[in-house]
């Protein structure tokens, strides 16, 4: 039986997309839907038959060439030369992940019916994605401003039955899987490339994937870090409910319950400890956990706005009788906030790495490098290195990519966003922060081996359990690669919830 998503006409929220994505859900329209942008479209095409006056991009030229009108009959021709003129991407290829994120928001930006779009567009989109065919897109080549050209003409291009698309796994031509297939490409009519160019998509789903990501990372950190304050015989004392009230903020106050909750469980680790102190980097989970998670926060209700925004130029209010031309496109809003989530979670990896460090460093029975032979073996010594190694590139990452902006188009565009740059680099900084935590995870489970810890059934208990199964104990030197790369993929695939079952 299939399974299917109703396009209706309200406001989608991160779940819905990573529903969609993860139950590998078909797309329909609601009749609602469907009778608005039917309706749309109508409004569009009435007004062009019965003005004279411009209308940007629907009959000019676009961009500087904006003043440049265009004739009747070769409105479907501009947008064709649209598409593959902007269709100028290079770099890496966008992953399948992020790709079925911009597919989606793409139709469910034009499913809010003020693009002027046929319903057939529309509808070939979703045949595209209940087929599982996903457009090639590459990294480079958005500006974050007029939309994200490049990235979107490539996905139009598919469209049109040409370019690259993703089916089964492969990377092949458009045109090959649409004859396997028996499916035909669509056509192009006034305002429809420019309505699927124009658009904050590839941004957005980055901002999306990452904002997903942030959400499992922060518990990891919290769930990883509650390892290593048990490794390290830390006090309790820091996280006292009464120490946060008073500081009174709200990411600080959770993480601080948080981290209580999961030391509940855990025998021998209590109110007394024979260190007057402990470093920063275990006594102040609250205050850097907490800031990422308020800062986590903010961006989530950026991105809640801009899944269910307009976003591209001109929009056509039908009910209103306006065609109005503005900056919609503009990806300010996500560049910023990308900035500032790439921030966030560089600064948990900074967290992480020194409280491996310490977890090395021979301190508080624990043995130099976690090996009980230390010089005849180095045991996590170089785990650390890569760990500085990750954070590191993290900080020269985390410089913004929103305060950029380089003049385009013959100084028509004069003010970009770069958030396309912001979005990759985050996604970078996203895969960092769970390499970090993962080297954390591992540390703190050797760790552990040297000390009567006992955790309570329960979420610690049984990622405990689970993290033994894949990375052993060591007593003497072994390869250390492969079990890096298990913690890194047992983070990145999993949320520590999953093993509070």
């Amino acid at each position: 039986m299939v399974d299917y998503y109703v396009l209706a006409d309200e406001d989608w929220d991160i779940s819905d997309i990573q529903s969609i994505i993860s139950n590998n859900l078909k797309l329909k329209l609601s009749k609602d839907v469907a009778q608005k942008i039917s309706n749309n479209r109508a409004y569009l095409e009435k007004t062009i038959s019965s003005s004279s006056a411009a209308i940007y991009g629907i009959n000019t030229g676009f961009g500087s060439l904006c003043d440049i009108r265009i004739s009747e009959e070769n409105l479907e021709e501009l947008q064709l030369n649209l598409i593959r003129s902007h269709a100028c991407g290079m770099g890496d290829l966008v992953p399948l992940e992020v790709v079925k994120i911009i597919f989606l928001l793409k139709i469910k930006n034009l499913c809010l019916g003020f693009s002027g779009v046929r319903l057939s567009l529309i509808e070939k989109m979703i045949e595209y994605f209940n087929h599982e065919i996903y457009p090639v897109i590459y990294t480079l080549g958005s500006l974050g401003a007029s939309g994200d050209l490049a990235p979107l003409a490539h996905l139009s291009l598919t469209l049109i039955g040409e370019g690259d698309v993703w089916f089964g796994g492969e990377k092949l031509p458009t045109a090959q899987i649409l004859k396997k297939l028996n499916i035909s490409p669509t056509n192009l009519e006034s305002k429809e490339g420019l309505a699927l160019l124009n658009g904050t998509q590839f941004c957005t789903a980055y901002g999306v994937f990452n904002l997903l990501s942030a959400f499992r990372i922060i518990d990891w950190a919290n769930a990883i870090s509650a390892f290593s304050l048990s490794a390290f015989d830390c006090s309790i004392k820091p996280f006292d409910p009464l120490l946060h009230k008073v500081r009174r903020q709200s990411g600080q106050i959770n993480v601080s319950q948080r981290i209580l909750s999961l030391l509940r469980g855990v025998k021998s680790f209590g109110e007394t400890s024979q260190y007057v102190q402990d470093p920063y980097s275990f006594r102040c989970i609250p205050q850097v956990h907490g800031a990422s998670l308020d800062l986590i926060n903010f961006f989530s209700n950026t991105i809640h706005q801009e899944i269910n925004a307009v976003t591209d130029n001109p929009t056509v209010f039908d009910q209103e009788d306006k065609i109005l031309s503005g900056g919609n496109f503009h990806a300010q809003p996500i560049a910023l906030g990308l900035d500032i989530l790439a921030l966030a979670l560089a600064e948990l990896a900074n967290i992480s790495e020194r409280r491996i460090f310490h977890l090395i460093s021979g301190k508080r029975d624990l043995p130099p490098f976690l090996t009980p032979n230390a010089g005849l073996n180095s045991g996590l010594m170089i785990a650390q290195y890569t760990a500085a190694g990750i954070v590191s590139q993290n900080k020269q990452l985390c410089t913004p990519a929103s305060v950029d902006s380089i003049v385009s188009c013959n100084g028509q565009e004069d003010h970009v966003s770069m958030g396309a740059n912001a979005a990759t680099k985050c996604y970078q900084v996203v895969l960092n922060t769970f390499r970090v935590l993962g080297i954390e995870l591992l540390a703190a489970n050797q760790a552990l081996y040297f000390k009567a810890v006992l955790f309570d059934k329960g979420g610690l208990n049984n990622l405990l359990e689970k993290t033994r199964d894949t990375i052993p104990y060591f007593d003497s030197d072994i390869i250390l690669y492969p079990h890096l790369d298990s913690a890194f993929q047992l983070l990145k695939n999993n949320t520590f919830s999953d093993y509070e079952k």
